[in-house]
């Protein structure tokens, strides 16, 4: 394996790699209108055209690329706290580089690679991924590698083996987390059946850790017994040809072996001090999704999930679900405005003692693209209530305002965050207390424009109103969160 930077060259050179990249990628990106299919989530380029620089040998061989630099700012994101300045307080930024190679000898054999190169810099939280919340340092290492064979308009059934992302659904349970300096994947195994108005997809995979200044290795495939050796399989069914959009079915199995304290993420999300973190955890998540597409329903949509959890976390039987349930319109006037709201739901434990476990395990999400900006929530221990609303000036610019309310389904357990592993306050905190079950309220506004197809820029802010829970349970200070994205994809 290639050499990789050391942590102190990496550091000194990350700015200048990140300017460097954002001007070479501007000034390519504005040559021109190529048209390439390379997205941040969905790597592979399905059918590039005679005009894609990047494309060599008739589509044979082609390569992709993706360069993202954010700026953010936090104020009391994490403790609400304006008493005292946390390492988590300040700015800093985060750069992303991803380089793809898919190379196509025939039709039905497609075999994509995939590097990425991940840093931050300029704030005090430290390099080191998900020790004070930092996204941290991983140095250009192995993203994606899969061989994948399939040629649906031959055959329904194609196989997919390899490093890859696993997405489905709206991410509420298994996605890309693309919004994450390193994003998502797993070795896997994946067969896809695709029939008439309907696809089913198969799988068996182990996710993959991310390891500062080493290689990438996943859960069950790292050569040591230090791992969770947690296995996630699934079925899932997908009948998007309906006349009103798609109704979903799926099946998620978890099995872990073992617990692993040192690996930050290596828990499952319970705060019963009755667990055992070394306990085996194995259970199923059964599902079901729908949702309306606009386009087929004269301007309106909804959308609604229902999940439901049996089997054993950290020793201890679970029962647990969890809902989501939204509606709106498409105005077919100036500036396209869409109104939405929703709902959303997720069991919490109400008695920590009792040696069973109700708190809905969130799996493999991408919570940012629901519960607020800030990524204070993850789908645990919450009623939620949304209403945004979302309008285009113009063609390539969108802004959207959104107002988020929280309440914590279980005072008994705790508030979770976005990443579904820390809690906002330590059970102990709480226990036993009587709180109010209110967490807080966010309101936030993002502005995206595409500049052209290989081009986007995108500003957010938020604003966090502490609730009486925090009141209850400590400090309880307002919180801000700010950000300025670039990305440019080849």
């Amino acid at each position: 394996m290639t050499q990789l930077p050391t942590y102190s060259s990496a550091k000194k050179s990350g700015g200048l790699f990140a300017a460097a990249l954002l001007t070479s990628g501007l000034i390519s990106s504005l040559a021109g209108d190529v048209e390439v299919k390379a997205t941040s989530d969905k790597t592979v380029i399905e059918k590039p055209t005679d005009s894609n620089p990047l494309s060599f040998f008739g589509g044979k061989l082609i390569f992709d690329a993706q360069e993202r630099l954010r700026w953010e700012n936090r104020n009391n994101n994490f403790d609400f706290n304006s008493a005292t300045r946390s390492v988590t307080d300040g700015n800093w930024f985060e750069q992303r580089f991803r380089i793809g190679m898919l190379v196509q000898p025939v039709e039905w054999l497609h075999l994509y690679v995939q590097g990425q190169d991940s840093r931050e810099f300029n704030g005090l939280r430290g390099n080191t991924p998900g020790v004070s919340a930092a996204e941290g340092d991983n140095a250009f290492d192995l993203r994606q590698a899969y061989i994948e064979i399939s040629d649906y308009d031959k055959c329904p059934f194609g196989l997919k083996v390899g490093r890859q992302i696993l997405s489905y659904g709206d991410e509420r349970l298994v996605g890309a987390f693309d919004w994450n300096n390193f994003g998502r994947t797993f070795d896997a195994a994946k067969v896809t059946y695709k029939g008439h108005g309907f696809w089913i997809d198969a799988f068996t995979s182990t996710p993959v850790v991310i390891t500062r200044d080493k290689y990438d290795q996943s859960d069950l495939f790292n050569g040591t017994e230090d791992h969770r050796e947690l296995v996630f399989s699934g079925l899932y069914l997908s009948m998007d040809s309906l006349p009103f959009g798609t109704w979903d079915f799926y099946s998620f199995l978890l099995d872990q072996p073992r617990g692993n304290t040192t690996n930050l993420q290596g828990n499952l999300t319970t705060a019963l001090p009755s667990g055992s973190l070394a306990a085996h955890s194995d259970f199923v998540t059964l599902g079901t999704r729908i949702k309306g597409d606009p386009q087929k329903l004269k301007g309106w949509e909804y959308t609604g999930e229902f999940a439901y959890q049996a089997g054993d976390v950290r020793g201890l039987p679970l029962s647990a679900f969890a809902a989501d349930a939204g509606f709106g319109y498409n105005f077919d006037v100036a500036w396209k405005p869409r109104l939405y709201a929703e709902y959303n739901y997720a069991s919490g434990d109400n008695d920590p003692h009792d040696g069973h476990i109700g708190t809905f395990q969130n799996l493999f999400p991408t919570n940012h693209r629901f519960f607020g900006i800030m990524d204070n929530f993850s789908w645990q221990n919450m009623h939620n209530a949304m209403l945004s609303v979302r309008v285009n000036p113009v063609k390539a610019l969108t802004a959207e305002v959104q107002y988020n309310a929280f309440w914590l389904a279980s005072d008994s357990d705790v508030w979770y965050r976005a990443n579904g592993l820390t809690a906002v306050r330590p059970l102990s905190t709480v226990g036993g207390r009587n709180v109010s079950n209110y967490a807080g309220s966010e309101i936030s506004a993002v502005v995206t424009w595409n500049a052209n197809k290989h081009l986007q820029f995108q500003a957010g802010y938020a604003h966090f109103f502490a609730g009486n829970y925090l009141k209850d349970t400590g400090a309880s200070d307002d919180a801000n969160f700010g950000y300025i994205q670039t990305t440019i994809n080849f």
